[in-house]
Formats: C-alpha cells, sequence, structure tokens
C-alpha cells in the first residue's frame, strides 16, 4: 500500500495522482495532507479500518528538508501512533535525483523552452525555482540546498542547458534571513545583462498550488513585466505519465524491501 502526503489543499488534482499511481501499481494509494482534508491523522484512521497492516509513505517533494518532509514524518507518526500502532511504515525520505523525475522533468521544461524560444526568436535562460527555507535550516546540516542544487543540475545537463540557473521562491513573512538567492534578483541580473525573457522551472514543486499559480503566474510575471522581461513557466508534473511511473517505480523497490517493513516509524 502507498499513502501520498502532501500539503497543498488541491485534493482533485491529488486524488487524480493517486487514481493514476494505483493503476500502474495495482496498489491501494491513499491520500494524506499536512494543511487540509484529508489530514494524515484520518488518512491513516482509515488504513485501520480497512485492515492495512504496512504502508510506503512517499512525501509529495523531492528533496528532502526537515521543514517539509520532516513535518510529513512528525504528522504521520503522530497518527500512527494515536491510530494505527501495529502499523508497518517505509517513509521515503527524498527522491530528487529518481532518473524518471528527471526524465519527467526535462519532458516539460524542453516543452516550454522551445515554446519561449521560439516566440522570443532567441535563447532563453533559464531559471529552475524551489520553496525558500529559513537560512538556519540550511546552516544546522539540512540536506535541502544540495539537494535542489542536484536535481536542477540533473536536468539541465538532461537538456544540454548552459544558461541556467537556481533560485528560490515563496519565502515566508518573517524577519529572518531565508534561503537565496531569491527569483527576483536572478530577474534583476538577467535584465541588467540585457535579457528581455526567461523561464521558469520549478523543481522542487510537482503540482500546481499557490506558489506556481500565484507566485510566479501572477507575482513573478509582474515583477519580470516591471524589469522589462518576459517570464514563462514550464508545466507542473500534475499527472504526467512520466511523473507517475517515477512514484509507481520508487513505491515498488520499497514493496520489494518488505521484509525490511517495520524498522521505520
Amino acid at each position: 500500500y502507498s499513502l501520498i502526503g502532501g500539503g497543498s489543499p488541491l485534493l482533485k488534482l491529488t486524488n487524480s495522482q493517486a487514481a493514476a499511481l494505483a493503476k500502474v501499481l495495482g496498489l491501494p494509494v491513499y491520500v494524506g495532507m499536512r494543511n487540509w482534508k484529508p489530514f494524515i491523522a484520518d488518512t491513516v484512521r482509515r488504513l485501520s479500518e480497512d485492515g492495512v497492516e504496512r504502508i510506503v509513505a512517499l512525501p509529495l517533494a523531492p528533496q528532502n528538508s526537515r521543514t517539509t518532509i520532516g513535518l510529513y514524518r512528525q504528522h504521520l507518526r503522530e497518527g500512527v501512533e494515536k491510530n494505527a500502532p501495529y502499523l508497518q511504515v517505509q517513509f521515503v525520505e527524498s527522491w530528487h535525483n529518481h532518473p524518471l523525475l528527471i526524465a519527467a522533468f526535462r519532458e516539460k521544461v524542453s516543452a516550454a523552452l522551445a515554446r519561449a524560444e521560439a516566440e522570443a526568436g532567441q535563447p532563453v535562460p533559464v531559471i529552475f525555482t524551489a520553496h525558500s527555507v529559513p537560512e538556519r535550516t540550511i546552516v544546522t546540516g539540512d540536506p535541502y540546498e544540495a539537494q535542489v542544487q542536484e536535481t536542477a543540475a540533473l536536468v539541465a545537463q538532461a537538456m544540454g542547458l548552459q544558461d541556467w540557473r537556481v533560485a528560490f521562491q515563496s519565502r515566508g513573512l518573517t524577519a529572518e534571513p531565508w534561503l537565496g538567492p531569491r527569483v527576483e534578483w536572478q530577474i534583476d541580473w538577467l535584465a541588467a545583462a540585457g535579457h528581455r525573457h526567461v523561464l521558469l522551472a520549478p523543481v522542487g514543486f510537482v503540482s500546481d498550488h499557490i506558489e506556481i499559480l500565484y507566485d510566479i503566474d501572477v507575482v513573478f510575471r509582474d515583477y519580470g513585466k516591471s524589469k522589462g522581461v518576459s517570464v514563462w513557466r514550464s508545466e507542473s508534473l500534475n499527472d504526467s505519465p512520466l511523473f507517475i511511473r517515477a512514484l509507481a517505480a520508487i513505491v515498488s523497490a520499497r514493496v520489494a524491501q518488505a521484509a525490511s517493513f517495520g524498522e521505520e516509524r
């Protein structure tokens, strides 16, 4: 069995991903959210009611940070302890460099770049983006920044990109320093260098949600316009067949390790 973890309220999309994954896997797939219904604890309760004894827990965030994956794991652990203490859990910490994930991103970014360059009539630089986290998270040993950089580098390598960079978006509204460079700073630098088009490729996200549909499609496009730069975006993976195959491969590999179920909780 597989439990998909998410923090987005776009349940319809997540359910679509779960249905596609269940079809490929041939196993039931449950959805649990951290910030919206069905909450992870409620899904664990349903697992217990359905008689499920072991699961693969797969957070829908490829890169591992204690601010995201760590919280998913904490909520799952609490839900299991309260509602299904017998449940055996295989928890996927990160999958940022899985070949099929890279292939899925490559497919979406390549298509978007082709469209952007056809309209621009010239090469268009790419900014790979991911959600920012407090700098103190990285300083204390969180692998998140390195994994974001690796995901971006692998996609760029697969595409043969020469002109690309990484930026972080959607920082929290707190006074403490957050991980950069910010997307706005990269747009500023590109505008100053004479670029009039840029493609944003969010590789820290797998689905459409507020950080995509508002932060990129509204805020960054308006910001780019104010600097004389047209901002393009690659489509989210959503229910991309390659993406679903990546999820299925990750879960299948864990299912194959059935003998070790129960070692992680």
